[in-house]
C-alpha cells in the first residue's frame, strides 16, 4: 500500500535521519536527538490532562463484574474438584491393577 502524501518538511526530515543512519560507520549507533526539557509545572498540567481522560465504572458495572467472577471461580473450582477426582480415581486403578490386587 502505497503512504498518503504528507508534509514536506517532515518527508525531508525523515530522509535526512535515514542517511545519515546509513552514513554512520559500521558499530557505531547514530547520536541519540535531544529531549526538550519539561518544566516541573507544565508536567504537572499533563499529568491532570491525562487523569480528566480517565473514565471510571458505575457501582453497578463494578458489582456484575464482581458477581461474574464469582461465578467463574465457583465453576473453575467445581471443574478442578472432577479433573482431581477423576485422575485420582484413574491413578487408584492403575495402581490396583499393577499390584495384582
Amino acid at each position: 500500500m502505497a503512504k498518503k502524501p504528507g508534509n514536506l518538511a517532515a518527508m525531508k526530515s525523515r530522509a535526512a535521519k535515514s542517511a545519515a543512519v546509513v552514513a554512520a560507520p559500521a558499530g557505531q549507533a547514530p547520536p541519540a536527538p535531544a529531549k526538550p526539557r519539561t518544566s516541573i509545572p507544565e508536567f504537572i498540567r499533563q499529568v491532570r490532562a491525562e487523569a480528566r481522560k480517565i473514565t471510571w465504572t458505575s457501582r453497578k458495572e463494578t458489582w456484575i463484574t464482581s458477581v461474574m467472577v464469582f461465578i467463574m471461580v465457583i465453576m473453575a473450582a467445581f471443574f478442578f474438584l472432577a479433573v482431581d477426582w477423576a485422575l485420582s480415581n484413574g491413578v487408584a486403578k492403575v495402581l490396583e491393577l499393577v499390584s495384582g490386587n
